[in-house]
């Protein structure tokens, strides 16, 4: 019998988005609109779609191997894991979220200070508790069963509130006072899993591809040709993230030149590269990049 992995996947506003990384990773994960239980295509791995906030609690119990979940909901149920490795993803972009604090625009909250006495609602009481002791504030903090952007002024004095870009605060008449903790989402494991060979091992390459894929999703790969003459003046503008890749042609009248570059600065480094003798210039989307 083939030995196996039980690993939970955040279900939710991150499950479309993990998929995805998962497929470019080399995991492909099929399931129906209702099911719990992907089926995956390797046999090594046990599959359960389980909401991030209770992911940390059932990996510290060992329910499951491993899981995605969030920094925030790691704190938040302070679960005793281990976290494995970061993965810079959120549900739209690839960047950490925030919590923060928010207050309607007529407010006259200014700071945390101003939240003595005050009443805020919010799915991170504990997160929230903590910013209020740190900052020496007594406030009722409330958990917030969902709608919590609509609480404000009406409810409650302020929420602390998840936000990737702010736009759905600014669409609800919200400003933002402070920000509450910065977050990111997590690769974890169950302490005793890890410290299995095997399960350890296979945690491991989960984590290396993973990352390898966030690494490419924001990379491409450019190759290029450039005469003999030219190659020296083309080598001065390249950025790469070590050393570019040069072939000669079997011609030898020029070199094959290879590099990879963030995806953001192509629009503008291209005209460089044909002011430097690049010719036949060829783009191309990356799956992994692995350091």
């Amino acid at each position: 019998m083939n030995k196996q992995l039980k690993i939970g996947l955040p279900k939710g506003s991150l499950q479309e988005t993990t998929l995805k990384l998962l497929k470019k990773a080399g995991w492909n994960f099929t399931l129906s609109s209702r099911a719990l239980k992907p089926y995956c295509d390797d046999s090594e791995l046990e599959a359960w779609l389980i909401r991030a906030q209770e992911m940390s609690v059932y990996v510290e119990q060992g329910v499951f191997d491993m899981g995605i979940t969030g920094k925030d909901w790691i704190e938040e149920n302070e679960s005793d894991v281990v976290e494995v490795c970061e993965l810079i993803y959120a549900k739209s972009y690839m960047r950490p979220v925030r919590w923060v604090l928010a207050v309607p625009e007529n407010s006259t909250i200014q700071s945390v200070k101003d939240l003595e006495g005050k009443r805020i609602s919010t799915e991170v009481v504990n997160i929230t508790q903590k910013y209020l002791n740190k900052n020496n504030v007594n406030a009722h903090v409330e958990f917030s069963w969902g709608a919590t952007e609509v609480k404000p002024g009406i409810l409650v004095d302020a929420i602390v509130e998840v936000t990737e870009t702010g736009s759905s605060l600014r669409a609800n008449n919200l400003r933002i006072v402070d920000t509450v903790m910065e977050s990111s989402t997590r690769l974890i494991a169950n302490k005793e899993s890890y410290q299995d060979a095997w399960k350890k091992k296979k945690i491991d390459n989960i984590a290396r591809l993973l990352q390898s894929s966030i690494l490419a999703a924001t990379r491409v790969g450019l190759k290029m040709n450039v005469s003999n003459e030219k190659l020296d003046s083309l080598l001065s503008v390249l950025p790469a993230m070590k050393k570019p890749t040069i072939s000669q042609l079997t011609n030898g009248s020029g070199s094959a030149v290879e590099i990879i570059v963030e995806e953001n600065i192509v629009r503008d480094f291209i005209p460089l590269l044909l002011e430097n003798g690049a010719t036949d210039i060829i783009e191309y989307p990356l799956n992994k990049v692995i350091p």
